[in-house]
């Protein structure tokens, strides 16, 4: 009982401090302009492939086979798109929302639906290892910085006040704690479901990188600064995950 708890404190407190700290800086920013928005969020993206490539399904394979992994990733792409797919369906009922604000709600919605499978990644990585477990929550925790101000930022611009605003973002941090708890688990079962886990949460991931972040900060800012952003987060991510 006690390393359940443990697990979702964890989980909680890692996937909300990020975004929290994120949205802090973001309602605080005065640039609101797309060419840094767009960096921000190719920025979150490059942190999240680092993950992806050096955390989630190197782990995974060194516990399972190729074929379990690759159910996993096709799992949690499949998720996200459901996921998706629900969440764009609620926000086209309410097409009198400011635009700027409306993007930071959908950001918020979505953070919110992959903080799960990040958690999902501490839980399952806990019982991996603790250097994994430990590895993974730092690394969600300061990818989640520039998301937090990808979610505020244009929430500000759109005339929410900055209270509502930080409850919004410590809300899409919570759901951390509750996909740490599942991987907890979940990791109790079998080496196979823990690499099966951190696969799904490898797709998910995949899915936020390619179906949303990317396209979303091309169409933000067409320029140089939004590829060098994409750089300098993967290489943050590499050089995190290797020193802790």
């Amino acid at each position: 009982m006690e390393d359940i708890l443990k697990t979702f404190l964890i989980g909680t407190f890692f996937g909300t401090f990020g975004t929290t700290i994120g949205g802090i800086i973001g309602v605080n920013i005065k640039n609101n302009s797309n060419r840094f928005l767009g960096f921000i969020l190719s920025f979150a993206s490059g942190l999240m492939m680092a993950i992806i490539c050096f955390d989630l399904i190197p782990e995974a394979l060194q516990i399972s086979n190729i074929y379990a992994i690759l159910l996993g990733i096709i799992l949690g792409i499949i998720t996200m798109i459901i996921c998706d797919l629900i969440v764009q369906k609620k926000i086209n009922k309410k097409s009198n929302m400011k635009s700027l604000l409306k993007v930071g709600i959908v950001v918020s919605i979505g953070l919110a639906l992959h903080n799960i499978p990040e958690g999902l990644a501490i839980g399952t990585g806990f019982h991996a290892s603790l250097e994994l477990g430990l590895s993974l929550a730092i690394a969600i925790a300061l990818h989640d910085i520039p998301e937090g101000i990808s979610m505020a930022v244009p929430m500000k611009s759109g005339g929410m006040k900055k209270s509502k605003i930080i409850m919004y973002v410590i809300g899409s941090g919570l759901t951390t704690g509750i996909g740490a708890l599942i991987g907890h688990f979940l990791g109790e079962i079998s080496q196979t479901i823990i690499a099966i886990s951190l696969s799904f949460a490898a797709g998910a991931m995949i899915y936020i990188v390619s179906g949303e972040l990317i396209p979303e900060a091309n169409n933000m800012y067409k320029g140089r600064i939004v590829s060098l952003g994409n750089i300098l987060g993967l290489l943050l991510g590499i050089f995190v995950l290797n020193i802790i």
